[in-house]
């Protein structure tokens, strides 16, 4: 069967130097990856490209615990973007493509891409109907189809290989500048402003209000963090709670992001979309008895934060 999104894809006629993954986080592993098909796409005037999937294929098996995506689609793109990739295609994993077999996915790859020149892939890599292919399969038929392959090893930071899941791992415990390191860039979030109880204001820390929208959520707790806007692109550093609030909404099933900013006055306000860069953790999210004890811990909480950032 013919997948339905088997149609020649539209590109330029220069020589395609094409990285393929899910690049979740686009971690310092990817990017060594994709920076190789950079270099290679310049090197002989070609067009750097990432060929890239959504959703993540637990999904489409319908896994019952699905892997949940360090970031959006949207944000992947950007940062892929920001490496200098030229190209990003995108495509669905669905039926027509899970059902490829693995000998036929080559022929596919390059009939979808005529200009294919050369394929990167982890060498852990696994792709065709019950991931019978891999990294060394396609090394060996690739240039039956018309294109080079060349297989990385994977990247290793302390003692272990860098892994989507080890950063997963790293954020569900609230260990931010571990992630960083494996990320390569500091963890991101991006959402808009909405209004709220203003409570913060009325205890002498006002804060902006985010509604999480990502699929994974980091451990719930204090973070310093660094805060802009798209049409104000300078930082401001910032303290942020990502929690359910349990010292004033006891009925909270969703977190919330609250930034309340190391500045004296946000100049942003309710409907504008900002950008969240967390840099380190200050203490997990907690009860207080009163308002009273959670404004004197706020207040230790920006007193921290101001001593780490200026360290």
């Amino acid at each position: 069967m013919i997948p339905s999104h088997a149609a020649t894809e539209k590109v330029d006629q220069s020589p395609l130097f094409l990285a393929i993954g899910m690049f979740d986080g686009v971690h310092i592993g990817h990017q060594s990856l994709i920076k190789s098909a950079i270099a290679e796409a310049r090197c002989h005037g070609g067009k750097a490209g990432v060929l890239t999937f959504w959703p993540h294929p637990s999904v489409f098996f319908q896994s019952p615990r699905p892997t949940r995506m360090i970031y959006p689609a949207e944000r992947r793109t950007d940062l892929l973007k920001a490496l200098g990739v030229q190209e990003v295609f995108e495509l669905p994993f669905e039926s027509g493509l899970a059902s490829i077999e693995a000998s036929e996915f080559p022929f596919w790859l390059k009939r979808r891409y005529p200009t294919l020149e050369k394929v990167f892939v982890g060498a852990n890599w696994h792709y065709g109907k019950g991931r019978r292919g891999n990294a060394q399969s396609l090394r060996q038929d690739g240039p039956a189809a018309g294109f080079a392959v060349e297989a990385m090893e994977r990247v290793s930071y302390g003692e272990a290989p860098v892994s989507s899941s080890r950063i997963r791992a790293y954020l569900e415990k609230g260990e931010i500048e571990e992630a960083n390191h494996l990320l390569g860039w500091p963890y991101c979030f991006k959402g808009m402003v909405v209004s709220g109880r203003r409570l913060g204001r009325k205890i002498g820390f006002p804060t902006l209000n985010l509604p999480w929208t990502y699929d994974l959520v980091p451990a719930l707790g204090v973070y310093g963090v660094r805060v802009r806007s798209l049409d104000r692109p300078e930082w401001v550093k910032g303290v942020a709670n990502l929690g359910l609030r349990p010292t004033v909404e006891s009925w909270a099933t969703k977190p919330q992001l609250e930034v309340h900013l190391l500045s004296a006055e946000s100049p942003w306000r309710e409907g504008m979309k900002l950008e969240v860069e967390w840099v380190f953790g200050l203490r997990p999210e907690q009860r207080f008895d009163s308002l009273d004890e959670l404004s004197a811990q706020i207040r230790r909480d920006r007193e921290e934060a101001v001593r780490r950032f200026g360290q």
